[in-house]
């Protein structure tokens, strides 16, 4: 398969978990309608992005994989013909949660999943307080639309996992965020598509959008949305989404110009591994 229709989602936080899995199954369901092979959804898609705040209720919205909301969208996933990268905040057992992205093939078959390695514990953005590292390393799914890898939010901040997904040989890396405006915005500007570049393949970035002030109040954080679909050339495909508006997204991504690129540019060839020993010191 050389062209991909994917869609990826940008919605802002209802204030209940039921009303946003009802908005994103209605979101696949269009999407298929559209041609899409492929969606992914926001970080932790269900819940608010309570990294806002330090509170032990908000355990109460992780899930066992699989759970109620995979097994939701396996069956849906089987039933449309799409791939889902579903993020959901898991639990591996009590009082074990990470921040977790499973990947469902079209037949509905759960492939496996991706844990968020870089966990940030700054303000508004206590994250520690609900994850642990992830310990799944950086795998690359086998799907129906080709091989698709993921890296959520933060991750994106550290170029050693891209580059890992690229070795593994993915086409299509997924990166859900929940991303908020100051001295994030430039970032998020440059850094997706500079590490497109560097590893030759395509980047779904996709964040948050809207104030969750029906969860906290003066404390809200206003995400920014701008979610956007880019290449291997650096190029985005379509326009970037609205800043403040709640949008399914859907382009279409010719996994030719990977090659196209990397035989063009040669990182692969010229990239010299003997000489990195340092980036892995500890």
């Amino acid at each position: 398969m050389t062209v991909v229709r994917v869609a990826f989602t940008q919605a802002t936080w209802t204030g209940d978990k039921e009303s946003m899995i009802d908005l994103h199954e209605a979101w696949t369901r269009e999407a298929a309608a559209q041609g899409a092979q492929v969606i992914g959804f926001q970080e932790l898609f269900y819940g608010p992005y309570f990294g806002i705040t330090q509170d032990t209720k908000y355990y109460d919205y992780a899930e066992t994989i699989p759970g109620p909301t995979t097994d939701r969208f396996a069956a849906l996933a089987a039933e449309l013909g799409i791939v889902i990268v579903l993020p959901i905040y898991e639990e591996d057992q009590p009082g074990v949660l990470y921040n977790t992205a499973v990947v469902i093939d079209a037949d509905g078959t759960v492939l496996g999943k991706y844990r968020k390695h870089h966990i940030p514990h700054l303000p508004k953005f206590w994250e520690k307080f609900y994850f642990r590292p992830g310990n799944l390393g950086y795998p690359v799914f086998e799907t129906a639309v080709g091989k698709i890898g993921v890296n959520i939010c933060y991750d994106r901040h550290f170029p050693e996992g891209w580059r890992n997904l690229a070795l593994n040989g993915a086409e299509i890396v997924f990166n859900p965020n929940a991303t908020a405006p100051g001295v994030s915005n430039r970032l998020w500007e440059i850094e997706q598509p500079a590490a497109a570049i560097a590893n030759g393949y395509f980047v779904i970035a996709n964040n948050r959008v809207g104030l969750e002030d029906n969860e906290y109040g003066d404390e809200a954080v206003n995400f920014y949305g701008s979610s956007y679909a880019v290449g291997p050339d650096g190029n985005f495909v379509g326009e970037i989404g609205s800043s403040t508006e709640d949008q399914l997204i859907v382009r279409d991504l010719d996994l030719e110009k990977i090659r196209e690129v990397r035989e063009r540019w040669q990182f692969f060839r010229d990239r010299r591994p003997d000489a990195y020993g340092p980036i892995v010191a500890p």
